[in-house]
């Protein structure tokens, strides 16, 4: 059936296999903080060219630029900072760069789930999607020492199984979607989970404004000063609220010389509120779940 065939309870049930359920926007920040600031970073590397089945050297080059030089001068701004982060890393990042997930850890960040090698979720069969999950997070719980708490899908891509694979992964968080600013609960056909959603949105994102493919016409059209300044409008916005400002980036696209100063003078300009909280995306998402009264 064409979906304009749809009787209303197809199109009702497709809706509502996965809806924002409650706010869990807490009354408070810890510390008494007016807003809550989660930094992300998708440690990508080279799956982007490896889940299409790609031979391009090339692009795998610019994925390991992600390794050998974004994540470090990442790192670097973070411990000069003194910011906590999230980084969301596909399993096969983590085993090229075993060594790296390690010092993440170590210098006090979050280590995420984010596929196993970047793949489309919503194209996979729910058995081949939750074996991948799985996988991942053995192998990054293997790799780290820690058991990951929350997941972001490759590429935002949550398919009808995605919120049910995560509730057998015993997962207190995801961070793929989209219903809102601040966080809230996830329903599954209309029940509370009890999965905390900190959800994201493609304004504050790093890649829609600089990613490039010259054999699809895909150019960088807009300045790091102009994407400076819509990030800082959406921190600007979540601080007026109360709120949180949750950021994502990626260690090969942010990762260079001229757009650094992004990250940099976005936590200048946090910090110098003087009462914004900088949590990993694992304390938030407890700090809401606590005062939401979900039990854990």
């Amino acid at each position: 059936m064409e979906p304009w065939e749809w009787s209303e309870a197809e199109w009702r049930r497709r809706v509502n296999q996965v809806r924002a359920g409650r706010s869990l926007k807490p009354a408070r920040w810890p510390g008494g903080k007016r807003c809550a600031v989660a930094l992300s970073f998708d440690s990508d590397h080279e799956t982007n060219e490896l889940r299409d089945g790609g031979i391009s050297v090339g692009r795998m080059s610019w994925g390991q630029y992600g390794n050998r030089v974004g994540v470090p001068k990442i790192l670097e701004i973070l411990r000069r900072e003194n910011v906590p982060a999230t980084f969301f890393v596909p399993a096969v990042a983590a085993l090229l760069y075993p060594d790296e997930q390690r010092r993440v850890v170590a210098e006090g960040h979050e280590i995420g789930l984010h596929g196993w090698i970047h793949e489309l979720n919503s194209v996979l069969p729910e058995p081949v999607e939750r074996d991948l999950h799985f996988r991942a997070a053995d192998t990054l719980t293997t790799i780290t020492g820690m058991r990951p708490e929350g997941m972001r899908t490759p590429s935002w891509d949550f398919s009808p199984a995605t919120l049910k694979i995560q509730r057998e992964l015993g997962l207190l968080y995801d961070s793929s979607l989209m219903a809102d600013n601040d966080p809230y609960e996830l329903l599954e056909d209309g029940k509370p989970t009890g999965i905390v959603e900190l959800p994201v949105e493609w304004i504050r994102d790093d890649a829609p404004y600089f990613n490039m493919n010259r054999f699809q016409a895909l150019r960088p059209y807009t300045p790091p000063t102009a994407v400076l300044d819509i990030f800082l409008r959406e921190f600007e916005g979540a601080y007026a609220e109360n709120g949180l400002f949750l950021l994502t980036m990626h260690p090969h696209v942010t990762g260079y010389r001229s757009r650094l100063f992004i990250l940099e003078e976005l936590i200048r300009a946090a910090k110098a509120k003087g009462d914004c909280w900088f949590a990993t995306h694992a304390e938030i998402a407890r700090h809401c779940a606590d005062q939401g009264g979900i039990a854990r």
